[in-house]
């Protein structure tokens, strides 16, 4: 949440002309309701199964698609094996502080609707920090910087696996 997934990689779709999905986005148009109502309504459980049967539609259907999924993905067992089976997935990894900068004014993000926000980035953190690296083939420090660089370091990353 916050570290470019999607802003990347729209951008990475193009440079391999390939088509570009994000899971949130596509939640939100088959549900026809933003991730704040599905979670008012349905809770993060509700939310976390439609994220599941989006993702595994498109990673066994989408051949070759790029691919941003919604921050927690990683949390269920049977999305990881998804990752681990379906194409090359990159971990973009940023700091702490680098996540409560651009998320510290976020008003859409659930998770976030919270008095400490910053604390609450720290133990999604370090609860996914982990599982993101057991799945991911490239951990890529998404530091920042123009997005066409940050894209083209990462394709040159991606190339040289």
């Amino acid at each position: 949440m916050g570290a470019g997934k999607t802003t990347i990689g729209r951008q990475l779709a193009k440079l391999l002309e390939r088509p570009f999905f994000d899971i949130d986005a596509e939640i939100e148009a088959r549900c026809g309701a933003d991730i704040q109502w599905i979670f008012d309504r349905e809770g993060e459980q509700g939310f976390r199964q439609r994220e599941s049967r989006v993702l595994e539609e498109i990673a066994t259907v989408e051949d070759g698609a790029v691919i941003a999924t919604g921050g927690g993905v990683v949390l269920s067992d049977t999305n990881r094996h998804l990752l681990r089976r379906h194409g090359k997935t990159v971990y973009l990894s940023v700091t702490v502080e680098q996540l409560y900068r651009r998320m510290r004014r976020d008003k859409k993000r659930p998770l976030l609707q919270v008095e400490n926000r910053q604390q609450v980035i720290e133990q999604l953190l370090e609860k996914r920090d982990p599982l993101y690296r057991e799945v991911a083939d490239l951990v890529f420090p998404a530091l920042g910087g123009q997005v066409s660089a940050v894209t083209k370091r990462l394709l040159d990353a991606l190339e040289s696996l």
